[in-house]
């Protein structure tokens, strides 16, 4: 089946461990760069102005990694639980993100630490958790693993 127009987030899929993150309603992925600002002194021909601008130097890289799930008592994925125990062994954990449909190439993988993970237990309502994850080493993206939609020239 050929994708077209835009595309839905539930194709999307979070892995942590080896296992899609269950119930999972959002997941969100920020790629930071850390940079450097740098001024140098123009070239003396250069007009008055040029000294204003700066140049940019990318220092470091970082990705994080959030998501919220339902809590669910037959879960058969990565949920509330199952997170619990890989946060309680306080070592990196492999994360992938990938499209659902292909699962054997992710765009993004990497080992990752469970910096944090919350549950909320509202009176009469579905409880909830939500993780947030943040690498340990380096993220490996793979840009092609992604549905390209855009139309051929």
């Amino acid at each position: 089946m050929t994708k077209t127009g835009y595309c839905n987030g539930s194709d999307m899929l979070l892995y942590v461990g080896g296992k899609a993150v269950g119930h999972c309603t959002t997941h969100t992925v920020t790629i930071n760069s850390e940079t450097k600002d740098r001024a140098v002194k123009p070239v003396a021909s250069a007009p008055l102005s040029a000294g204003l601008w700066k140049n940019k130097g990318v220092t470091g890289m970082s990705v994080t990694i959030s998501a919220e799930g339902l809590c669910f008592y037959e879960e058969t994925e990565n949920g509330y639980k199952q997170v619990l125990a890989v946060i309680a062994e306080g070592q990196s954990v492999e994360v992938k993100c990938m499209e659902r449909g292909n699962t054997d190439k992710p765009y993004l993988t990497g080992k990752f630490v469970v910096a944090s993970l919350e549950r909320t237990d509202p009176a009469q309502d579905d409880a909830t958790y939500s993780i947030s994850l943040e690498n340990d080493g380096v993220v490996t993206f793979d840009e092609t693993a992604i549905t390209d939609t855009t139309p051929a020239s």
